[in-house]
């Protein structure tokens, strides 16, 4: 059988499964002389308080909590230009994905929902940005395409963006939260 997923809003419930979740993927990354997101560990498990809505988990029927990201209408203040922050956009940041669960590419499932939803909402792109070329990379097998880089103060960011469009993620992921009427 292959395990069902569902993205849903988090809750401060999800806190100690993000939690060991943001330890293995720590673990993971330190094992392959990665920098490790280790110093940070309690900060991202407790987006799972975020009162606003934006913090979305993936959870499996079998597995529990397989990721989370972080997913808003607003980008940050840099790296996009005025026009581009001017245009409706969803942007994903803070993607974490359990390593355990790789094969089942956790990490595109999120980002394909996302970009779905983006669809089902009207909103007409999404947008991303990371600081590892690595990730860059990852992001590129997933449709995105990179927009530009740019160099913050002790930073590379890769700014990326992708069309919305209706994906068939039946079999996939599923959300638990319902869309607006005539987006299904």
């Amino acid at each position: 059988m292959t395990e069902t997923f569902v993205m849903r809003p988090a809750t401060p419930a999800d806190r100690p499964a993000v939690t060991r979740m943001i330890q293995a993927r720590c673990q993971w990354m330190e094992e392959r002389g990665l920098p490790s997101w280790r110093a940070g560990v309690d900060e991202l498990a407790g987006q799972c308080e975020n009162p606003d809505g934006d913090v979305w988990i993936l959870e499996g029927t079998e597995h529990g909590v397989a990721g989370q990201m972080v997913v808003q209408d607003q980008g940050p203040p840099w790296g996009w230009t005025d026009e581009e922050r001017a245009e409706p956009a969803l942007y994903l940041s803070g993607s974490i994905t359990d390593p355990v669960l790789r094969s089942r590419k956790p990490g595109t499932l999120m980002a394909w929902w996302a970009v779905d939803r983006a669809a089902r909402l009207g909103v007409p792109w999404v947008r991303r940005h990371c600081h590892c070329a690595q990730v860059a990379s990852y992001n590129l097998t997933q449709g995105f395409e990179l927009v530009r880089e740019e160099q913050r103060t002790h930073a590379r960011l890769f700014m990326m963006a992708r069309r919305a469009e209706r994906l068939d993620m039946s079999g996939l992921v599923r959300t638990a939260t319902p869309y607006p009427p005539g987006s299904e």
